[in-house]
C-alpha cells in the first residue's frame, strides 16, 4: 500500500491539532441531517473526533461511526458523550457494518481522501448495501476548479511563522488522473517534518455516476447546508442520494 492510500495517515498526522479553531461550524450540517431522520441510527463515515456526530446525537439522532484512525477516535472518546457512540475502526471504503441505516453521511470533502484505485466505488457499493430501502446517503464536497490547480502549484503557502517554527504547504496535481499530492513542511530547531496528504477529486456529475453504479439516485443537490440552490458558480455541494 502506498503511504497516501493508508487510511490511518490523516489521523496520525493531524489528530493532535484537528480540533483547533478553524474547522467549519457543524450546526448547519446537523440541522440538515436531523431533517432527514428523526431517530436514526445514522452512520457517519470518517467520524473523526465527533465534530458532527456529537451535536447530531444531542438532537436525538442515534449515530454510529466508522473511523480508520485510533488517534481520532481517542479524541471522540474524550468528549462528553463520546464513549456512547459505537465506532468501528476501519477503512470507510469497506463500510464494515451491518445496517440497515436510514441515513449515511460523509462530510468535509472526505470522499476525496479515498485515493486507492476503485476505493471510492467500493465506498458507494458498501453504503448502498447498508442503507435501508428509501435511505439517504449525503455527501459534502467541493467543486474542483481547474484554475486553482495552477495557482496552488505556482505558490508556496506560508501557513505559520513563529520564533520556533515555519510551516509551508505545496501542491502537485495530476490533471489526467484527477489526483494531487499536498505536502506540508514544518521546520523547527529540531529538524524538518513532512506531512504528505493525497486526494482524488471528482466533479459532481462524476460522483453521480459512482452513485448510479451502486444503485443510488440523486434526489437533491444544494450549494451548502442551508439548502441554497446549487448553480454553475457554486464552490461546494451537498448531494443527497437515495436507495430505491
Amino acid at each position: 500500500m502506498a503511504s497516501l492510500d493508508d487510511p490511518e495517515l490523516f489521523g496520525r498526522q493531524w489528530a493532535a491539532t484537528y480540533d483547533s479553531p478553524g474547522n467549519p461550524d457543524p450546526a448547519p450540517a446537523v440541522e440538515f441531517l436531523a431533517g432527514l431522520t428523526s431517530v436514526g441510527p445514522a452512520l457517519e463515515l470518517a467520524i473523526g473526533s465527533g465534530r458532527v456526530a456529537l451535536p447530531l446525537t444531542a438532537r436525538g439522532v442515534a449515530v454510529e461511526g466508522i473511523e480508520a484512525s485510533p488517534d481520532m477516535v481517542a479524541l471522540l472518546r474524550a468528549k462528553p458523550g463520546g464513549e456512547e457512540i459505537p465506532v468501528v475502526i476501519g477503512d470507510m471504503a469497506d463500510v464494515a457494518v451491518a445496517g440497515p441505516y436510514p441515513l449515511v453521511y460523509l462530510v468535509f470533502n472526505t470522499l476525496f481522501n479515498l485515493t486507492g484505485e476503485g476505493r471510492q466505488e467500493d465506498c458507494f457499493a458498501g453504503v448502498a448495501r447498508v442503507l435501508a430501502p428509501g435511505g439517504a446517503f449525503v455527501i459534502e464536497a467541493y467543486v474542483p476548479d481547474a484554475a486553482n490547480f495552477d495557482r496552488d502549484e505556482q505558490r508556496i503557502q506560508v501557513r505559520s511563522v513563529t520564533e520556533e517554527s515555519v510551516e509551508l504547504r505545496l501542491h502537485q496535481y495530476d490533471r489526467q488522473a484527477q489526483t494531487f499530492v499536498r505536502q506540508t513542511i514544518i521546520f523547527t530547531d529540531e529538524g524538518t517534518q513532512l506531512k504528505p496528504f493525497g486526494g482524488h477529486y471528482r466533479w459532481p456529475e462524476q460522483i453521480d455516476r459512482l452513485a448510479a453504479q451502486a444503485g443510488l439516485h440523486l434526489e437533491a443537490r444544494y450549494a451548502n447546508w442551508h439548502r441554497e440552490p446549487f448553480g454553475p458558480n457554486s464552490n461546494d455541494h451537498i448531494s443527497v442520494y437515495r436507495k430505491p
